[in-house]
């Protein structure tokens, strides 16, 4: 019964590897990391800044559940969002299109 246990576990994880190689999954946890990074990038720098949600979220025209939102990775910003928040943040932004490394 244990070698039956072992051997699902490992078609299991043979499944969810092969599942994960999609290039849509792929994509989809690229777009989920860069939402993270973004989010922490402003949660850090308002932290930097003493700054509570609520405040941050009035300076950057944005309601307090909007910025924890944002915080948290769970929202797709625009590129005027993220420029009200850097502005609010006393930050430039840059957005800058490079070439890809080799076989990403």
């Amino acid at each position: 019964m244990a070698g039956t246990a072992e051997s699902t576990r490992t078609g299991l994880e043979q499944a969810r590897r092969a599942r994960t190689a999609t290039p849509v999954i792929q994509e989809e946890y690229a777009a989920a990391r860069l939402r993270f990074e973004l989010g922490e990038a402003v949660r850090g720098r308002r932290l930097e800044l003493g700054l509570s949600q609520s405040e941050l979220g009035l300076m950057a025209g944005m309601t307090q559940s909007a910025v924890a939102r944002f915080e948290g990775g769970g929202t797709v910003p625009t590129i005027p969002v993220l420029d009200r928040l850097a502005r609010a943040l006393d930050l430039g932004l840059k957005v800058e299109l490079t070439p890809r490394a080799e076989g990403a």
